[in-house]
Order: structure tokens, then C-alpha cells, then sequence
């Protein structure tokens, strides 16, 4: 959720070729419930920011390839109280996404140009540049690669001086259940970097059924 305003270690399994378009691996950290806290890097060439950020998944269907959660930002400097947002997010799992995003004015080559920033996904660029990443076999990788849309604000209006017309290029670690990012929108200060670890709180989620704040 950047202002809205125009500002001038590889893996240890190869994830191989193979068809099938398999499931990402089950992992309990990203489950329903759980919580990340870090923040996001929104400096741009006049000053250096972050915010502080905390998220928490509400809802996760590995079989759709779908989470969502809502995201907080902590320290805005034109807010006057903490700036919550909800989001939806695609699991590329070869099956129901692939590394291609196809919308949000994503292009292939910007998607290339994020997803390389992570250094877990150049074993798997040649395989992508060919066919999406749609051969591939995830269900071993120890990452997991994945899209976030916020949706709405749930706190706050839209005249908030924050936008959320982009999305993040998310990965996600199995091993410690970090979370790194970076924001695409034409409109904003590129590569804004999430970073984000596992709180590991234990609290319980949400269903997906029903959504309200904790």
C-alpha cells in the first residue's frame, strides 16, 4: 500500500521439469491463523522509509492455488491511525497459476523482472521463459511463489493518500517461513521490498465464510 504518487541464496532441490502440475508443499506456517511481522521499504530518491508491517493469513485453499489476510501498516506518515488492508492472493502452483500474471498491467517481462529479485527462482527462469513454468514440478521446491491483490481498506477511506492499484510479487521460505516481496504498480516507487518473519503466535484464523478483525 505505497503512496499514491509518481516517484522518479539458491535452493537446495532441484524442482526439475516434469509434468504433472503438482501442489506446492504442505507447510503449517502458511496456514490459516498464522502471523508475519516486518516491514515494507518505501524510500525513494528524495528520503528513506519504512513502514512497520504485520500480516495475518485468514484463509487458505492450496487446492485452488488461493489465501487472503489482511495486511497492516503501522507507521504511515499521513495516517493518523494504523492502515489496514485485505487482500487475495494466487499460489503459482503450475495448476491453477502459473509465474505469468496476465493482469493488474503485469507484463511477462515484468514479471520476469520481479520474480528474478528472489534468489530461489533463477533454477527455475529457463523453465518459465519457455512455458510459464507450466512443466514444472513444485511440490518439492522449499519455496513457494505467490501473488497478493489488496482488495479494499477496511479501516480507513480511499482518500487516505495510500494506494493499493498494484500488487506483490511474493516468496514465501518453507524452512523459517519468511516472507519477501516487491510491489508492482507503474504509479509508484518501484521494487518496494516486504520483508517479513513468522510470529508463529499460535492465535487462531479466520473461516472463509465469515471476516472481521481481531
Amino acid at each position: 500500500m505505497p503512496v499514491r504518487m509518481v516517484e522518479s541464496s539458491s535452493p537446495s532441490q532441484d524442482p526439475g521439469t516434469t509434468t504433472g502440475n503438482t501442489l506446492p508443499p504442505p507447510c503449517t506456517l502458511l496456514s490459516v491463523g498464522q502471523s508475519f511481522s516486518g516491514t515494507q521499504n518505501v524510500s525513494s530518491l528524495q528520503k528513506d522509509e519504512a513502514w512497520r508491517v504485520n500480516v495475518r493469513i485468514q484463509g487458505c485453499d492450496l487446492d485452488r492455488g488461493y489465501l487472503c489476510g489482511t495486511m497492516e501498516a503501522l507507521n504511515v506518515p499521513m495516517a493518523d491511525t494504523p492502515v489496514v488492508t485485505f487482500w487475495e492472493g494466487e499460489i503459482v502452483d503450475t495448476k491453477n497459476y502459473t509465474f505469468y500474471t496476465g493482469k493488474w498491467g503485469a507484463t511477462q517481462d515484468d514479471d520476469i523482472k520481479h520474480w528474478t529479485k528472489f534468489p530461489s527462482f533463477p533454477p527455475l527462469l529457463p523453465q518459465v521463459e519457455a512455458d510459464g513454468g507450466k512443466s514444472l514440478d513444485l511440490s518439492s521446491y522449499p519455496y513457494i511463489f505467490m501473488r497478493w491483490k489488496e482488495q479494499h481498506f477496511v479501516n480507513v477511506g480511499t482518500d487516505c493518500g495510500l494506494t493499493i492499484a498494484g500488487f506483490y510479487y511474493v516468496c514465501f521460505s518453507c524452512g523459517d517461513g519468511s516472507i519477501n516481496g516487491f510491489y508492482y504498480d507503474p504509479n509508484s516507487s518501484p521494487f518496494q521490498k516486504l520483508e517479513l518473519k513468522s510470529t508463529n503466535d499460535g492465535r487462531s484464523g479466520f473461516s472463509f465464510s465469515t471476516y472481521e478483525l481481531q
